[in-house]
């Protein structure tokens, strides 16, 4: 990982470099912002062929070898992180040029992802407006406390957030419960939200009816077993990227007053840099400092944008894989050294404190 140990001091004069180096980033990205029509039909080609055809394999498999049909999902998974990264973009209406067709193609990947596109494209556009805000970090990301939050909490609530914080719930349990519950209910009620949340029913209704429709005609254990499983299995990759994305070491947490946009994008969203083919996979989603500089940039000129323009990434948090294991020690957000901390370095630091 770039940068590590920034003192206070450094990470101010590097803000206000970043600052003074982008500040005509709005004219360098807008010719990215453009749709291609022609890429998007490639992509909806190229995701939702390879999807169908997996899965088709998966049914015939579950006759003769449960391993290989578990291993046709594990990859078929990734194939439906594509199909919600198109329904992602069409949630910024930055996928096609026209309205009406982001909206259709989203909706209907909401009958893969099994994520309301409305609801959803809500929370995650006030995420987009908000990130590193720490009045609003718990819409849109993944929760988290800071060192004095979490110094003034007693016992128990201590003890619930260490167990909220723990890999095995954060990756396993959280987006079992994303599945289940979250996205099928109205969780953030915000003003002027009721029609959305009436969208979010209104998905969920004809969800069910279309998955109850397919597994009368397929056999129900069979087809719950195959979709459950590809759909869970998705599910933990996005929780998996929502943590890299922002809660690195050196990300970018401020109170409202105190915020900005562009540092926002460029220190608080990284760039997740994977090999090629699990960049494909993922619709470069792990562009993300980008993606958050303009989120009317649909996935497939991320790449592009970024290597045109690498003075984007001079500044960002890049983050490979073995960084990527590394970072699910990050519990804490230690506003005074502004960066992600462990349980282990809150205490050692708690013990100096005191003494």
């Amino acid at each position: 990982m770039k940068m590590n140990n920034i003192t206070s001091a450094k990470l101010t004069a590097l803000e206000k470099e970043i600052q003074e180096k982008l500040n005509n980033w709005k004219d360098i990205i807008a010719e990215y912002q453009i749709p291609d029509k022609k890429k998007a039909i490639l992509q909806l080609v190229t995701t939702f062929l390879p999807y169908l055809a997996l899965w088709t394999l998966m049914y015939v498999t579950w006759s003769f070898s449960i391993l290989l049909t578990i291993a046709l999902g594990l990859v078929n998974s990734f194939f439906l992180v594509r199909i919600f990264i198109i329904q992602h973009d069409c949630g910024h209406q930055s996928f096609l040029g026209s309205k009406r067709w982001n909206n259709f193609i989203g909706w209907i990947c909401s009958f893969f992802s099994t994520i309301p596109y409305k609801y959803w494209a809500k929370v995650h556009n006030h995420h987009h407006g908000h990130t590193g805000q720490l009045e609003e970090r718990d819409i849109g990301d993944i929760d988290f406390l800071t060192v004095k939050e979490y110094r003034n909490r007693g016992f128990w609530g201590r003890l619930g957030y260490r167990v909220f914080r723990h890999p095995f719930v954060l990756f396993f349990f959280a987006p079992f419960w994303y599945l289940i519950f979250s996205n099928r209910m109205p969780t953030f009620k915000l003003k002027s939200w009721n029609k959305i949340r009436r969208t979010q029913v209104i998905n969920n209704v004809l969800l069910v009816a279309f998955y109850s429709g397919l597994a009368y005609l397929l056999g129900w254990q069979r087809f719950l077993f195959i979709q459950f499983f590809v759909v869970f299995t998705f599910f933990i990759i996005a929780f998996w990227f929502f943590y890299v994305q922002h809660q690195h070491e050196e990300g970018y947490m401020r109170w409202r007053k105190n915020w900005d946009f562009l540092l926002a994008a460029i220190r608080g969203s990284t760039y997740y840099k994977l090999p090629k083919v699990m960049q494909w996979l993922t619709g470069n989603i792990g562009i993300h400092h980008i993606h958050h500089l303009s989120a009317r940039i649909p996935n497939y000129n991320l790449e592009k944008c970024m290597k045109e323009n690498p003075l984007f990434t001079k500044y960002a948090n890049v983050v490979t894989f073995w960084d990527s294991v590394k970072l699910t020690a990050n519990k804490l957000w230690d506003e005074e050294s502004k960066r992600m901390i462990s349980f282990a370095e809150y205490y050692r630091l708690e013990r100096m404190r005191i003494a």
